[in-house]
C-alpha cells in the first residue's frame, strides 16, 4: 500500500489529472473569451444563485468553491468592482461578511450558462456513454461520498 503505484493506478491518476486540467482550462477560456467571466467567477456566482437569499458567508463560499480565504477575497473583490456581487457585514459575527449576488451578477450568470453547459456537454458528456457517466458518478461517490449528488 505504501509502495509505488502500479501501472494501472498510475494511468488512472495521470489520466484524471490531465483530463481535469484540460477541461478546466478549456471551460475557463470559453467563459472568459465569450463573457469576460473566468470559470472560478462563474462558480462563485452559481453558488450564490442557489444559496438562500442569494448570499453566503465568505468562509462558506471559500470552502464551496475550493479556494483559500485570500484567493476568494481577491476574486470577490473583482466581482464587487464589476458590480456582480456586493458584500454585507455579518451582524451575527462582526468579523464576518456575506457575499451577495446582485441582479447584474445573476444576469451575467444567466448569459454565461449556455456557453458553460455547451462546453461541459461537448468536452465531458458527449465522449462518454450513459454507462460511462453512471460508472464515473459511482467512482466519484466512492472517493468522496455525496460528491456526485
Amino acid at each position: 500500500m505504501g509502495g509505488p503505484l502500479s501501472a494501472e493506478e498510475l494511468a488512472a491518476w495521470r489520466g484524471f489529472l490531465r483530463v481535469h486540467a484540460k477541461l478546466v482550462d478549456e471551460l475557463d477560456r470559453e467563459l472568459d473569451d465569450q463573457h469576460g467571466l473566468p470559470l472560478r467567477a462563474y462558480e462563485v456566482l452559481l453558488h450564490l444563485e442557489t444559496a438562500p437569499e442569494r448570499r453566503l458567508r465568505m468562509t462558506d463560499l471559500a470552502s464551496s468553491v475550493l479556494l483559500s480565504q485570500s484567493g476568494l477575497t481577491r476574486l470577490v473583490d473583482r466581482l464587487v468592482r464589476g458590480g456582480l456581487v456586493h458584500r454585507v457585514p455579518c451582524i451575527e459575527d462582526r468579523r464576518g461578511q456575506w457575499a451577495v449576488l446582485t441582479d447584474a451578477g445573476l444576469s451575467a450568470l444567466h448569459e454565461a450558462r449556455p456557453t458553460h453547459l455547451a462546453g461541459v456537454r461537448r468536452l465531458f458528456v458527449a465522449p462518454l456513454g450513459t454507462g460511462d457517466l453512471d460508472a464515473l458518478a459511482r467512482c466519484w461517490d466512492a472517493i468522496e461520498p455525496g460528491s456526485a449528488a
